[in-house]
């Protein structure tokens, strides 16, 4: 009887948080999607031309207009204009970049491989490396506001509250 009882729960959960998602259109086409980023209930960012082959793992818009992803050998890209038009940005590093937040058109931070953690204050016109003492990849990174921010990766989690001048 508990083994009948456990089976119907497990359904009933797969079954609730299976309807939760549904796939939409269009599907990728075979391109492997990395990161989403939406400003709006309607309005967001998963898979644009951009003009490079490198691999993109990370996307960050501060509203309909201001965005950047980052990606594989430090490649930076910006757009001012909803992703028309991007722009290539140089970044200091040949490091894959993983994963990039912005809290407004000027404050953003990039982090990647072997623990690369790039900061601009000038919506990406320099990118200046903070330096984390760690090694590992970073994957992730998400900023509340400009001071108070969070990256993720192998093994690790930083915090910092003052925009990176000193992690924890």
């Amino acid at each position: 009887m508990k083994r009948i009882l456990l089976l119907i729960t497990l359904f009933n959960c797969y079954s609730i948080t299976n309807a939760q998602w549904f796939w939409q259109n269009p599907l990728p086409q075979g391109n492997s999607l990395n990161s989403v980023k939406f400003i709006t209930s309607t309005v967001g960012w998963v898979l644009q031309l951009s003009g490079t082959y490198n691999v993109l793992a990370g996307v960050s818009f501060t509203d309909a207009n201001n965005g950047t992803v980052v990606g594989q050998y430090g490649i930076i890209l910006r757009t001012t204009n909803g992703g028309t038009t991007w722009l290539l940005q140089p970044s200091g590093t040949a490091n894959d970049l993983n994963g990039v937040s912005f809290t407004d058109v000027n404050n953003g931070t990039a982090v990647g491989d072997g623990g690369t953690i790039l900061r601009t204050t000038n919506g990406g016109i320099t990118w200046t490396s903070q330096l984390s003492d760690k090694i590992y990849l970073l994957n992730g990174v998400f900023f509340t506001d400009a001071n108070n921010g969070t990256a993720v990766g192998c093994l690790q989690i930083l915090r910092t509250t003052d925009g990176g001048t000193t992690l924890g």
